[in-house]
């Protein structure tokens, strides 16, 4: 018995296998071998890469991009729009947040993580702010500013530490 609620207008690709009590919105599409937890939430127009996993209780919001061969720990919620390049690797409780521009009419200023990038667990990604190609993030850091391609950050709020 299937307990997930998959949109018939999502598109799922070859391989992918998803755990109990999901939901997957209107157009998300999601690419080949994919493994998405239990109660993870992927939502409309979230595009999803080849060879992604999901570990549990994950929350991809509306039009978030996603890169091949990313993986998430449990708990982690990306804000819409988020762009999370390829072969990235991000341990349990990780947030993307975002915030309204009120000048703007409220559009959504939210960050990108770049390709190749490590994040420990427990980071906050704060609005508007960029991690590079090839950075590392501590684990329990608050990101506050630009992190540069090959730069470890790490602490609360995170410092640049040393370049790769």
């Amino acid at each position: 018995m299937n307990t997930s609620v998959i949109s018939e207008k999502a598109i799922i690709g070859k391989n992918v296998e998803i755990g109990h009590f999901c939901i997957i919105e209107d157009g998300a599409v999601i690419g080949d071998n994919v493994s998405i937890g239990n109660y993870c939430i992927i939502k409309k127009g979230a595009i999803i890469g080849n060879n992604c996993k999901f570990t549990a209780y994950c929350e991809i919001r509306d039009n978030v991009k996603i890169g091949d061969g990313t993986t998430f720990g449990s708990r982690c919620t990306i804000s819409a729009n988020a762009v999370i390049g390829t072969n990235v690797t991000i341990k349990y409780g990780f947030v993307l947040t975002d915030t309204p521009v009120l000048e703007n009419n409220n559009e959504k200023v939210v960050g990108l993580v770049g390709d190749n990038t490590l994040i420990g667990a427990n980071v906050t990604l704060m609005p508007g702010f960029n991690i590079g190609k090839n950075a590392t993030i501590g684990a329990s850091s608050q990101v506050r500013a630009n992190v540069g391609d090959g730069e470890v950050w790490f602490g609360s709020p995170a410092k640049l530490f040393k370049t790769k």
